[in-house]
């Protein structure tokens, strides 16, 4: 017993010396960060508010996204057999035990690569930022770590630093510098969360292994690679307060014009709201927000992963994200040679040959001031209290007018590429139109602008509400969503629902106006082969609602009541499904009807 108290206060006395180390730290660095009031300081000691911050960022639009790590080395691959997932995850899904998967490093040896080519070829896309993986799930680190051995520098062959040789190449082209770090998730050291496969693991507390590794790697990101612009943290787990509130203070006291994510821990809303694999249908209510998407299906590199989409599917979603006020964070995913494949780099080249032609109408831009139009999308900007569209056409048709629903007078109208190729606008109830001639000059999206007299002044979209019985319609193609990645999660027009929602850290919701106050029942029409469970949010209120399955047949919709709640006042409500973690089942949902409870 005494052997053991003496244990539990050798314990106890490290983590205080831990703390105080770390709060010694903070203290070092400058920890009287203003960023809790709106505001930080710049390297000039002068206060910024968050839209100076924001600034660059909103400008740019375009950014890569760079998954890679020693998880290239079996390339989606164990033993022989393909692994579930992205690449990056083939520890996880193959369960490989930390001493077999440490032997990828030895074989680590990625001699092509050259961060100038990296980066010019970013550049050369029109990429404005970059953010590569200084550490993934995997604990292995990707620079020259002080605090573990098991990185580049110290386990590889190859034995150089690569995030300092693309800090350095992004600063030279002038390529805004950042880094993704999993803070919580480490399936290497023995405090790390996410490794439940491996039972040699002799188990430290999760705060041991943040003040161990995690917050001095951070610390060294953010001192040792000159100005970083971006911290994009992954995957939040039940952290203490106290550990996530270090990686916060540290990372803001460093860097204090640095812009975070929404990924650090739930009370830690960061700069702007993260979207992964597919873009919302409509602009969010977040000021900022950013798409991450693969340009193939894996984010880390797989060899048989050919899904690389379409040219003409990544420069519209460029488009659609822009036209939604939204950010691209295109991921490319380097071989273990540190190479790309030519098929990346065909289509980001393709990428950057449109924006040479039309960045004009991406870069700066706002959001569209109307809703999406059938035959493309439309972004903004506003010059001396005047209004300028950019009507980005997919479908060109000789003959055919375009319907913009502004009841604005026209200035100038005209294609971008051409400032001489003018269009005839008329005004009409429904707002302008204006009239398409001759041959679309691109194909994938060909650009017209429309210079108005004053600011725009659109015709409202008539919002989500009650009809006269009480009852408000929700549909799944008015729904927004946060991070909804199963491999077809999205809006299926054929089928009228959201398709394939599989993932369990998804989000689904809607904003509804509610004319009269009462009590009102939730009704949820779907499809599935399972039984699920599903937590609902309303006013506040959540239920953990069980949803049954309606069998093999994906068009065989039925409904099932969500719940009753309370709505006391009029006003608007959002109206939000989660999946229950560790009970969710795929489905397709239609939507939701709110009708008065009986």
């Amino acid at each position: 017993m005494g052997l053991m108290v003496t244990k539990l206060k050798n314990i106890y006395s490290r983590k205080i010396v831990l703390k105080v180390l770390i709060i010694a730290l903070l203290i070092n660095v400058g920890c009287g960060d203003k960023r809790h009031d709106g505001a930080a300081n710049n390297a000039e000691g002068k206060q910024m508010t968050d839209e100076e911050r924001m600034a660059w960022w909103q400008e740019a639009r375009f950014g890569m996204f760079i998954h890679w790590g020693i998880y290239s080395v079996p390339a989606g691959f164990y033993n022989g057999e393909a692994q579930t997932n992205s690449a990056e995850w083939i520890m996880n899904k193959g369960r490989i035990p930390i001493a077999e998967y440490e032997k990828f490093a030895a074989r680590f040896n990625p001699e092509k690569f050259n961060a100038k080519e990296f980066v010019a070829l970013a550049k050369e896309a029109g990429m404005k930022y970059m953010v590569i993986t200084a550490k993934h799930h995997d604990g292995f680190s990707m620079f020259g770590s002080k605090s573990s051995k098991y990185n580049i520098v110290d386990a590889t062959p190859y034995k150089r630093d690569v995030l300092k040789d693309l800090a350095k190449a992004c600063q030279e082209e002038g390529i805004r510098f950042g880094f993704y770090y999993s803070q919580a998730q480490d399936w290497h050291h023995p405090g790390g969360m996410g490794n439940n496969w491996d039972s040699t693991i002799t188990r430290v507390s999760s705060d041991q292994y943040v003040y161990e590794k995690a917050l001095p790697e951070v610390k060294q990101l953010l001192t040792e690679y000159g100005p970083i612009a971006i911290f994009w943290w992954d995957t939040p787990r039940k952290m203490t307060k106290a550990v996530v509130d270090s990686l916060y203070h540290i990372t803001t006291a460093l860097q204090p014009a640095i812009i975070t994510n929404d990924r650090l821990g739930e009370d830690y809303p960061g700069d702007h709201k993260t979207f992964e694999r597919q873009g919302p249908r409509f602009k969010p209510e977040a000021d900022y927000w950013e798409l991450c998407q693969p340009i193939s299906g894996s984010w880390g590199y797989r060899s048989d992963d050919d899904n690389f989409k379409p040219i003409p599917t990544l420069i519209r979603n460029l488009i659609d994200q822009s036209s939604k006020g939204g950010n691209y964070l295109l991921n490319v995913s380097p071989t273990s040679e540190g190479t790309l494949r030519p098929e990346a780099i065909n289509r980001l080249k393709a990428i950057g040959s449109w924006i040479d032609k039309n960045g004009e109408a991406i870069y700066g831009t706002q959001a569209s001031p109307v809703t999406q139009p059938e035959w493309g999308r439309i972004t903004m900007k506003t010059v001396d209290g005047k209004g300028i569209l950019y009507l980005h056409v997919y479908d060109w048709k000789a003959g055919v007018s375009l319907p913009i629903r502004l009841k604005n007078k026209v200035a100038e109208c005209y294609l971008l590429t051409d400032k001489g190729r003018t269009f005839k606008t008329t005004d009409f109830e429904d707002g302008i139109q204006v009239a398409l001639t001759g041959q679309a000059p691109d194909s994938v999206a060909s650009v017209i602008v429309l210079k108005l007299t004053d600011l725009p002044d659109a015709l409202p979209q008539k919002p989500l509400g009650q009809d006269s019985e009480g009852v408000a319609d929700l549909p799944a193609y008015r729904a927004q969503y946060e991070n909804l990645q199963g491999p077809g999660a999205q809006y299926n027009e054929h089928l009228d629902c959201i398709e394939s929602w599989d993932s369990e850290t998804a989000r689904v919701y809607w904003g509804v106006g509610i004319d009269k106050p009462g009590r009102y029942t939730l009704v949820a029409s779907y499809s599935g082969k399972e039984d699920t469970e599903v937590t609902v949010l309303v006013n506040g209120e959540s239920r953990n609602i069980e949803i049954r399955a309606t069998g093999s047949n994906p068009k065989r919709f039925k409904n099932t009541e969500l719940g009753t709640f309370r709505l006391n006042k009029a006003g608007t409500y959002e109206v939000s499904l989660m999946p229950v973690a560790g009970h969710w089942k795929p489905i397709n949902l239609r939507g939701i009807k709110i009708q008065p409870a009986k």
